[in-house]
């Protein structure tokens, strides 16, 4: 199983990331989790767009699906005709959301071109991959995902407050792929995001082996969330950054991406 960082950016874009994206790959299959606001351009160094597989996303906030919109031209206008549509899976409402977004009647709106899939807290298949998704604090319905494949796991917190949901999802991963887009400080909103000392803490209790911080809010100092981190987490603690790739193992066959576009 490998993870690639498309962005890592928390809330909106920044100088040097896209927002929320990440790509998930084993046995040829290609998933992407999170699609934000301006990963769609990053994405293709990465894979062709119309050999992604399926598409997860978290929760309807547009740093999370926002590029689902020129995504769906992508393949709507793919030259030699539309190809068959893939899954998306999401929060209740995706769908009508994502035609709204791009002013289409909701009927067909983009189902032509994907197969929209309601989430729910539970397990799936996906392609190769067995995902766990449930859900987190936020103020919207939020999910988080843990991943497994050959005997490896990723956890992803999506936007999170404290929650006892990515504590369990993430129990034993080899990853927890989690947001820290504040720095600690009094005053701050409950339930919104966690500080980078909070995604150290429920890497603690997961009793995870990697965390890996991301969501990360351009202008804090990515050096003092990671120092947060680490007080609080004893294990491996490294930032997300863009292009990074990392490689889970696990038995099984991995395709190489696919790294320019149609």
């Amino acid at each position: 199983m490998r993870l690639t960082v498309v962005g890592y950016a928390g809330s909106f874009p920044g100088p040097d990331s896209p927002a929320s994206c990440y790509l998930l790959e084993a046995e040829g299959f290609r998933m992407v989790l999170d699609l934000g606001s301006g990963a769609l351009g990053p994405l293709q160094r990465h894979v062709r767009l119309n050999d992604v597989d399926a598409v997860c996303i978290s929760h309807l906030h547009v740093d999370h699906y926002m590029d689902m919109c020129p995504y769906w031209v992508v393949r709507n206008y793919a030259p030699g005709g539309t190809p068959p549509p893939i899954p998306v899976y999401g929060p209740a409402g995706t769908a009508n959301r994502l035609a709204l977004a791009y002013g289409l009647d909701p009927d067909p709106g983009m189902t032509r071109v994907f197969d929209f899939v309601t989430l729910s807290p539970g397990r799936r298949e996906i392609g190769p991959f067995s995902v766990t998704a449930g859900h987190v604090n936020h103020p919207v319905e939020t999910f988080g995902f843990r991943i497994e494949y050959g005997g490896r796991a990723l956890a992803y917190s999506a936007d999170t407050g404290e929650s006892a949901t990515l504590a369990e999802l993430a129990r034993s991963a080899d990853v927890l792929l989690c947001e820290a887009s504040f720095i600690d400080r009094p005053g701050l909103p409950a339930n919104l995001h966690l500080t980078g000392r909070g995604a150290g803490e429920h890497a603690a209790r997961a009793g995870a082996g990697h965390l890996v911080l991301t969501h990360l809010t351009p202008g804090n100092d990515p050096a003092c969330t990671l120092a947060e981190a680490q007080s609080a987490f004893g294990g491996t603690v490294s930032l997300a950054s863009a292009d990074r790739v990392i490689d889970l193992g696990g038995d099984g066959p991995l395709a190489p991406s696919a790294a320019s576009p149609r």
